[in-house]
């Protein structure tokens, strides 16, 4: 029978345990104290010194990654964009350069992540991406007497092929950053700490988009009245958050020994191989990333789709859709928050089914208010509420299931899977919406939510019954 496919994991007694349990109790001996119960919500965690390292470089690497793309449409705008002229075309081609490494090295990047502490990949990973932001005035300063090169400045170039390495590099710090965390925090209180990390995820991106174009505002004026270049200010925010993640990682202490990563391993493509066999062996932690998937690929197409539903809401232009994802963002957040208080009590696959069916009930609420916003708010912020409890579970589950040395490999096809989940619904959400209307894609995307909860259900049940199964035939 193996253990990762049944429906629960318990723990084994050891014959300790067993020959223990069997003797009599010594009269002279004074009674055993009952055993006090774990310790949960975020209490445990908070207290770990080694998480609230890695946690505080994730606010800075986060904060640099949600503030990245605003200041790649500053530069653009202030470098490239002429008069007249939409910076949508601009703006394309960074992010076709800030995708195409996810979707490429993120299987081998995660394959890589396995074979180095994972330390050194967090603290080099956030440093170069700052050293190749910071760089960027030299570059242009190069450029600037350059021709063309296929229509397109020189400096543009440029600024796509630090966009290119800074992506690259990013797929070397999520696989990293996802195996350090079961390494520093014990396996009842992940479920705690994931929720922190969705929490604070959720708000540095409520916080980046809000406050990024008038932070970089204000810190270009306050360099360009001391004499600095007025992008130099811009990129020192970005590149310094970057810098600053690396230097506090450096802190981050997660027990691995360098002796124990340098022993043979099989070619890269072998090791993506084996994880892709361990999806197939182990049902629970497949069925998480199936789960993750769908979620992410049904928020990829929501945030296409509310550029329409906030042109189409009384009150709201089509400008302000960034509002919409913020209130699902909050909703989120919010969800997440309770998670890490009371979510120990209840099994993950629970967890993920309420949020599987309540996904698809706001989407469904939200297809019958397209036209009142105050309806459309509360629709939204229960969707951010229950992918809360698809996806924090779900983490987690993959992190406690997983071992150590496959979690760079799972971590890695994660990220693959996640974001050919993301590419996707970028490319046919609108092109659906405008043959279909909005009201019938959300409710499609309602039907996936729903049979994505059922399908798992399914196969968590079967596989529970066929481990049973399997136990009472061996007995």
């Amino acid at each position: 029978m193996q253990l990762f496919e049944s429906e629960e994991l318990l723990p084994l007694p050891n014959d300790d345990d067993e020959a223990r349990e069997r003797a009599p109790a010594d009269p002279h001996l004074p009674p055993e104290l009952p055993t006090p119960p774990p310790k949960r919500g975020f209490g445990p965690v908070l207290k770990n010194r080694r998480f609230l390292v890695l946690w505080s470089g994730q606010i800075f690497s986060q904060l640099a990654d949600k503030v990245y793309l605003v200041l790649m449409i500053a530069l653009i705008a202030s470098h490239f964009q002429a008069e007249n002229q939409t910076i949508s075309g601009w703006v394309s081609a960074i992010m076709v350069a800030f995708t195409i490494p996810a979707v490429l090295f993120g299987s081998l990047a995660g394959a890589f992540v396995d074979r180095w502490l994972k330390r050194e990949v967090l603290v080099l990973s956030n440093l170069l991406r700052g050293a190749l932001v910071l760089s960027l005035p030299l570059l242009f300063g190069i450029s600037q007497q350059a021709k063309p090169f296929l229509n397109l400045p020189v400096g543009f170039w440029m600024l796509l092929g630090v966009t290119f390495l800074v992506s690259t590099l990013t797929q070397f710090f999520s696989p990293a950053e996802q195996s350090a965390l079961p390494l520093i925090v014990d396996r009842e209180h992940l479920l705690p700490a994931n929720s922190l990390y969705t929490t604070t995820m959720m708000a540095l991106l409520i916080v980046g988009f809000a406050v990024g174009e008038p932070l970089l505002g204000l810190t270009g004026d306050a360099f360009h009245a001391v004499g600095f270049p007025r992008d130099f200010g811009k990129e020192l925010v970005v590149g310094g958050a970057y810098a600053i993640a690396g230097a506090i990682l450096l802190l981050l202490n997660t027990g691995e020994k360098r002796e124990m990563l340098e022993r043979e391993r099989p070619h890269v493509f072998e090791d993506i191989r084996d994880g892709l066999r361990y999806l197939g062996k182990n049902r629970r932690v497949r069925n998480a990333l199936i789960q993750l998937t769908i979620l992410f690929s049904i928020f990829a197409a929501l945030a296409v789709l509310a550029v329409r539903l906030a042109e189409m809401l009384p009150g709201m232009k089509a400008e302000q859709f960034g509002f919409l994802l913020a209130v699902a963002g909050l909703g989120m957040g919010c969800g997440a928050f309770v998670l890490g208080h009371w979510g120990q009590q209840f099994s993950h696959t629970l967890l993920s089914r309420w949020g599987a069916f309540g996904v698809a009930g706001s989407l469904a609420m939200l297809s019958l208010s397209t036209h009142s916003l105050g309806l459309t708010l509360v629709a939204i912020a229960f969707l951010g509420v229950f992918a809360a409890f698809v996806g924090v579970p779900m983490q987690t589950t993959i992190q406690a299931e997983t071992p150590e040395e496959m979690r760079g490999k799972v971590f890695g096809l994660q990220n693959n899977a996640v974001n050919i989940a993301l590419s996707l619904p970028l490319a046919l959400a609108g092109a659906a919406e405008t043959f279909f209307g909005l009201s019938w894609v959300l409710l499609g995307l309602a039907a996936i939510a729903l049979a994505g909860g059922l399908l798992t259900w399914y196969i968590s049940r079967t596989g529970a019954a066929k481990s049973r199964s399997t136990s009472s035939g061996s007995i």
